[in-house]
């Protein structure tokens, strides 16, 4: 993954947000939404496009363009800087590979001790109980 390469391909648009800002908010474009087409990037391996095409795929378009927004901050600059960071850290996300889980076996001690343990509170309990008069 070539962080350069992928930020050339990010079309940013600025579009007029909601929420604080009083009158001032009518006349900024503050809201920044971020458009990454991730079925014909360059910055990509073929293996690393389909990895995240499937891990994205919730999160994509009819024509698999990943689309984010952000409006959090009053400062355009801000948001753009927001949501490239959001996008790279789910860029990263989605081609991480998870390790092999290996199935492991209790040692013997260790089945022993609970065991062992498992009769202790058993006999435990079990001297709670009245006496039997037979």
């Amino acid at each position: 993954m070539n962080k350069e390469k992928l930020f050339s391909e990010l079309k940013f648009k600025a579009i007029r947000s909601s929420g604080s800002g009083g009158q001032h908010v009518n006349k900024v474009s503050s809201k920044i939404e971020l458009t990454f087409d991730l079925a014909n990037t360059l910055a990509l391996s073929p293996s690393e496009k389909e990895r995240a095409l499937e891990k994205l795929k919730p999160r994509l378009t009819k024509d698999q363009v990943l689309i984010l927004q952000c409006d959090e901050a009053k400062s355009q600059h801000q948001n753009k800087k927001l949501v490239t960071q959001r996008f790279f850290a789910l860029i990263k996300k989605a081609l991480h590979i998870a390790k092999k889980r290996k199935p492991t076996r209790p040692s013997k001690s260790s089945i022993e001790k609970r065991l062992k343990s498992k009769k202790k509170d058993s006999q435990k309990k079990a001297n709670r109980r009245k006496p039997d008069l037979d």
